[in-house]
């Protein structure tokens, strides 16, 4: 597979996480530029980056540019990313790619029409070393069978306008979920608690998958502390992805051991054996893996219709609220 020269990348979204992207592709070395619609913004990163300070409506009509990153509101991601893809841009699409399955579709669709085009979601957590670490067991067989995968996502803040504790934080946990399991779920449920306003400050998501797995997902923005745990239950051992935790703690293996007998199932606890993980920031790898899928046409581990598969996961389970 031919392998090309770096690619112009241009940043649009000059908010929090557009900054960070800014900052990542810049110490890649592909950072062109950045848009956003307050100059003032546009101006600051720009500055700080020694790059372009581009117009919105400039970016997708400049040949110089090969790629864009859109860390934008949510409700803006899904025309943006159509309007690149049409223009012949490669798309880094953050999360929640659109905010209803019609849009995250029309994505979908954009990047169909045009193979040629990396168009990739940015679900950053698909490349943490942990979680990388802890697919590769699980495809070893290390873990044995999956039976059951819960999530605890929860802390204080940030409260969004457009959308709710489920849509802005449930993403990543879903994005694991769905690449542990290899299917999407056959039946969904949820429910979502409203404390401060119209939107859902707790939510519970009910999964279960074809192949008889099952799973939850708690979210919540209005929690005392933070928790970002991932837990993995198979049939010969436990794994917790805790991303709270110190580096060298991240990944646990937890051997319990569980039998049966005549009083019925018994159970001995045991320490966690904790997993040497690589070094390596998610974002750096998330963004070294779009440069590196632009340069050879090499696919994308997080494609677009990842994206959609998760926002129609959190349209099926948006629908009750207590």
């Amino acid at each position: 597979m031919q392998s090309s020269p770096p690619p112009n990348v241009v940043v649009i979204g000059c908010g929090y996480w557009g900054s960070n992207h800014a900052r990542t592709l810049s110490e890649l070395g592909v950072l062109y530029g950045v848009a956003d619609r307050h100059d003032d913004r546009t101006r600051t990163l720009a500055t700080r980056h020694d790059v372009k300070p581009l117009k919105l409506e400039t970016v997708f009509d400049d040949p110089a540019i090969d790629a864009v990153v859109l860390a934008l509101p949510p409700q803006y991601h899904a025309d943006t990313a159509v309007a690149a893809l049409e223009a012949g841009k490669h798309v880094l699409v953050e999360k929640p790619i659109a905010l209803s399955v019609a849009d995250a579709r029309r994505v979908v669709e954009a990047s169909a029409q045009n193979p040629h085009l990396v168009a990739m979601t940015g679900h950053v957590l698909r490349f943490h070393p942990a979680f990388e670490a802890l697919e590769a067991m699980i495809a070893r067989g290390e873990l044995g069978a999956i039976r059951y995968i819960h999530s605890h996502r929860v802390g204080l803040g940030k409260f969004h306008a457009e959308n709710d504790a489920l849509w802005d934080i449930a993403p990543h946990d879903l994005s694991l979920i769905l690449a542990i399991t290899g299917e999407k779920p056959i039946n969904v449920r949820g429910v979502g608690s409203a404390i401060l306003n119209r939107l859902s400050d707790f939510a519970h998501l009910h999964l279960q998958f074809p192949g008889g797995i099952r799973s939850h997902v708690f979210t919540s923005r209005l929690n005392p502390y933070r928790e970002r745990k991932l837990t993995v239950i198979g049939t010969k051992a436990m794994a917790v992805f805790d991303d709270v935790a110190p580096w060298n703690q991240k990944l646990a293996i937890y051997h319990h051991k569980l039998w049966e007998d005549e009083s019925g199932w018994q159970s001995e606890m045991v320490d966690p054996e904790y997993v040497d993980i690589a070094d390596g920031m998610p974002l750096t790898r998330e963004c070294s893996h779009f440069i590196e899928c632009i340069r050879t046409g090499a696919p994308s581990r997080t494609r677009v219709a990842d994206g959609l598969a998760v926002i129609e996961i959190l349209s099926e389970g948006s629908v009750r609220h207590d």
